[in-house]
């Protein structure tokens, strides 16, 4: 499968507002493109020996692999977490418009 060097990451966050620092932060950063925050959803997991319920917002982010490990470095540096999630997803195509625009966006100053 070829990838188009664009990267979506994702993280999980229990607060709304912390949600919104870590996508707004790797933005102006130039980290990210953009990035979304998903309306909370309820989330179930194990953690240290219990089962847990909390509710979660979802923040992914546009990227470029060549800007993914800074985004991870800044994101677990930002994250609240013990061990925050963190997913990333090769995007294998789309708008060449719009992958051009994520490219640029989160070039390196």
């Amino acid at each position: 499968m070829e990838t188009t060097g664009i990267v979506i990451a994702q993280t999980t966050v229990d607060d709304e507002g912390r949600a919104q620092a870590l996508a707004r932060g790797a933005v102006e950063a130039r980290l990210a493109a953009c990035a979304h925050v998903d309306p909370p959803f309820t989330a179930v997991y194990r953690w240290k020996g219990s089962v847990e319920t909390a509710l979660e917002w979802r923040v992914s982010y546009k990227t470029t692999a060549a800007r993914l490990a800074d985004l991870a470095a800044w994101v677990g540096r930002e994250h609240p977490y013990e061990v925050p999630e963190w997913i990333t997803l090769p995007v294998t195509g789309g708008s060449g418009a719009y992958l051009r625009w994520v490219a640029e966006e989160s070039a390196a100053g």
